[in-house]
C-alpha cells in the first residue's frame, strides 16, 4: 500500500487537545520525580494504576459502555496491563530515581523508533521501507547520543536506569502491536480501565509485600503528584488520547510524542532545576528528526515510498 503522508489539515480543538494530551505525558515525569521524595516506586505505580482504573471504570459505567466478557477479554487485559502498565511504569519511576526528568521524557521519545521495528517484526503491512528505516536508523542514533558512549563504558546505576527507561518504550512498542488485533470491536475506555484493573491486581499486593503501607501521610506535593498519576496522566489522557486520534487521525499522534519530550524537560528545569547535557539534547534532536521522516514529514528527495 502507499505511503499515507500524515494530513497536516487538523481542526483547532484537535491541535488543542494533542497540545494538552503532550502536556500531561510531559507532567507526569516530573509527577514521578515529586512523588519519589515521599513513597517507594512499586507503592507509586500501584496506587496509580489502582486511582486511574476506578476513575475509568466510572467514566464507562456513566457512558454505559458494554465490557467483553470471557476469558480471551482477561488474558487480553493481563496481558496489556503487564506491556502497557506494570513494566513500563516501574521502569521509568525506577530510572527516575538515578536520572533527571527532562532525560527520561527524552529517552522514552524513542517508543515511537521501536513500534515500527516490532511492527515490521510482526505485521505484514507495515514493512520497513526506506524512510522507515533512515527513520529508525536517526532515531536509534539519537538513543545513543542521549545515553552517551561513557555511561555504556562506566556502567553504573545511571547506565542502568537509562536502560530502563529504554526497556520501557520497548514495552509500549510491544504493547501496541499486540493491542492492534486484541482489542479489535472494544471501546477503548473499557480496554483502558481493564489493563489498567489488570496491573493493579498485580502491583497492589506486590506493593504491600515489598514496601509495606507508608509509616505517615505522605506529604500534600507526593499527595497532589499521587492524584496527577492516577487521575488525569492515566485515566484522563487515556480519554484524550483516543479523542485526538479520532480528529486528527493515527498519522498525527507522532506529534504528540514529539511534544513529550520537550514539556517535560522544560518542566523539569522550571520545577527542579534540572540541567541536561548538550548530548541528552542532541540526542533528542536527532529522535525527533527520525519521526519526521519515518512519518513523512520530512520527504526523502526524489523519491516516493510505499508502505
Amino acid at each position: 500500500m502507499a505511503q499515507s503522508t500524515p494530513s497536516l489539515r487538523i481542526p483547532p480543538v484537535g491541535w488543542l487537545l494533542m497540545a494538552g494530551l503532550a502536556l500531561i505525558w510531559g507532567g507526569s515525569f516530573v509527577a514521578n520525580r515529586q512523588a519519589l521524595t515521599g513513597l517507594p516506586v512499586l507503592t507509586i505505580v500501584a496506587l496509580r494504576v489502582a486511582g486511574g482504573a476506578t476513575a475509568l471504570w466510572l467514566w464507562v459505567l456513566i457512558k454505559g459502555l458494554p465490557v467483553p466478557k470471557g476469558g480471551k477479554w482477561l488474558v487480553t487485559c493481563a496481558v496489556l496491563g503487564l506491556l502497557n502498565n506494570v513494566v513500563p511504569f516501574c521502569l521509568i519511576v525506577w530510572g527516575q530515581t538515578q536520572i533527571p526528568s527532562g532525560l527520561a521524557g527524552i529517552l522514552n521519545a524513542s517508543t515511537a523508533v521501536f513500534a515500527v521495528l516490532v511492527a515490521a517484526a510482526v505485521f505484514p503491512d507495515e514493512r520497513l521501507t526506506p524512510a522507515r528505516a533512515l527513520g529508525v536508523a536517526l532515531g536509534l542514533a539519537g538513543v545513543i547520543v542521549a545515553v552517551g558512549p561513557k555511561a555504556l563504558a562506566a556502567f553504573d546505576l545511571r547506565s542502568t536506569a537509562q536502560l530502563a527507561c529504554l526497556g520501557a518504550a520497548v514495552s509500549y512498542a510491544v504493547a501496541g502491536a499486540f493491542a492492534r488485533n486484541a482489542l479489535k470491536g472494544i471501546r477503548p475506555e473499557v480496554g483502558a480501565a481493564g489493563m489498567l484493573t489488570a496491573a493493579a491486581v498485580v502491583l497492589l499486593p506486590a506493593a504491600l509485600l515489598n514496601d509495606g503501607l507508608p509509616p505517615a501521610l505522605p506529604a500534600l506535593p507526593v499527595l497532589a503528584s499521587l492524584a496527577y498519576l492516577s487521575l488525569v496522566a492515566s485515566a484522563l489522557a487515556y480519554i484524550l488520547f483516543y479523542a485526538v486520534l479520532r480528529l486528527a487521525g493515527a498519522g498525527n499522534l507522532g506529534l504528540v510524542t514529539l511534544l513529550v519530550a520537550p514539556v517535560a524537560i522544560v518542566l523539569g528545569v522550571l520545577i527542579f532545576g534540572e540541567r541536561l547535557s548538550p548530548g541528552a539534547l542532541a540526542g533528542f534532536g536527532l529522535i525527533a528528526l527520525g519521526l519526521l521522516v519515518m512519518d513523512g514529514r520530512i520527504p526523502l528527495p526524489g523519491r516516493r515510498f510505499s508502505a
